[in-house]
């Protein structure tokens, strides 16, 4: 174990180890409420300072093309065996629920 001599030293170590834990969670624990005050205040402000409006753009913005105001088309039909499918994408060999109560 610890004899007198070493005693003394590892004691006042620990004691400085403690102090020094202590600091950082008061450091730490004061942080924490200024950044809880900070926030309140922000929360306290917002409503009574209403936001400015934004900046508008600098360019306007170039008319739609006839293009871009049409329906989109759907995408090309692709090549596969695993699924064969028609032009909306539905596999035409399937059986729906409904046809076959008819």
């Amino acid at each position: 174990m610890l004899g007198p001599e070493k005693l003394p030293r590892v004691v006042s170590q620990i004691g400085r180890w403690v102090g020094r834990a202590r600091a950082m969670a008061r450091q730490f624990r004061e942080q924490l409420e200024e950044e809880v005050q900070l926030e309140e205040a922000r929360k306290a402000q917002a409503p009574t300072t209403p936001a400015p409006p934004p900046p508008p753009p600098s360019s306007p913005l170039p008319p739609l093309s006839a293009a871009a105001t049409e329906a989109p088309v759907a995408p090309p039909d692709t090549f596969s065996h695993a699924h064969p499918t028609d032009a909306t994408g539905a596999d035409p060999e399937a059986v729906r629920p409904d046809a076959e109560r008819r």
